[in-house]
């Protein structure tokens, strides 16, 4: 059965990467979440896509030049205000793994460290999934190649998948080189042959960010690993349960 991972948690409904989406993509059965992680300018490993505060919250400005008693201030859910009545804060991945203590989900951590190398990150977020004994439960992925074959070195039994938006020949020989288990391809550049030769070559694949119906239909119909979607509860409903 293809498994369904809550992209940022329920994105299309929920604000994205906080605890609310993360809680939302557990009510509808999710199989697992998505997240992204940085840190603070005083080494906090907090959750949030972009390299700035400026789009999904009421601030600005670099995570990285921030102190998180300052981003704890901001309103995560600033795009969905019109929705909410309370502030939601931007959470660490420590809280993330209090939370998920309640339940069985899957943690899909994207190191967000392509474009600002964050010293360190790697480190942090391994010791926090051995601390919690999660690496059973998590799958570390980034665009950066580098840090998720950083990440097997420090730690052999972690799970790590290169994120991709551009079309590789043979992807598997390629994530066989870095040691990787699984390719997290644009589901624009994954064909059925793709995943198909990927998984018979023992690659898992788990193409991003599948939101049509359409989409979600043909993945579902070549038996792919999983499929990372804003709408959980719409993949759900098109998987049957």
């Amino acid at each position: 059965m293809t498994l369904i991972f809550a992209h940022r948690g329920s994105a299309g409904t929920h604000p994205e990467n906080t605890m609310d989406a993360f809680l939302e993509a557990e009510r509808v059965k999710a199989d697992g979440i998505e997240l992204d992680v940085q840190l603070t300018k005083d080494g906090e490993v907090v959750v949030i896509h972009d390299e700035t505060v400026d789009r999904t919250t009421n601030g600005k400005g670099y995570v990285k030049d921030s102190h998180f008693k300052d981003l704890r201030k901001l309103h995560a859910n600033y795009t969905f205000k019109k929705k909410y009545f309370h502030k939601h804060k931007i959470p660490t991945l420590e809280e993330v793994f209090d939370w998920m203590k309640e339940n069985q989900l899957v943690c899909n951590i994207e190191l967000k460290n392509s474009i600002i190398e964050y010293e360190g990150l790697e480190e942090k977020v391994i010791d926090m999934i051995n601390r919690y004994s999660y690496t059973d439960r998590t799958v570390i992925s980034s665009f950066n190649h580098y840090s998720i074959v950083a990440c097997k070195q420090l730690d052999p039994s972690l799970n790590i998948a290169p994120l991709y938006s551009n079309g590789l020949y043979m992807p598997w020989l390629y994530a066989k080189s870095l040691g990787a288990e699984a390719i997290h391809p644009n589901q624009k550049v994954a064909s059925d042959d793709i995943v198909i030769d990927s998984m018979k070559n023992g690659i898992a694949v788990r193409p991003y960010t599948v939101n049509k119906e359409t989409q979600m239909k043909r993945f579902f119909a070549v038996g792919c690993s999983a499929i990372v979607t804003d709408y959980p509860e719409r993949a759900i409903a098109v998987r049957g349960g």
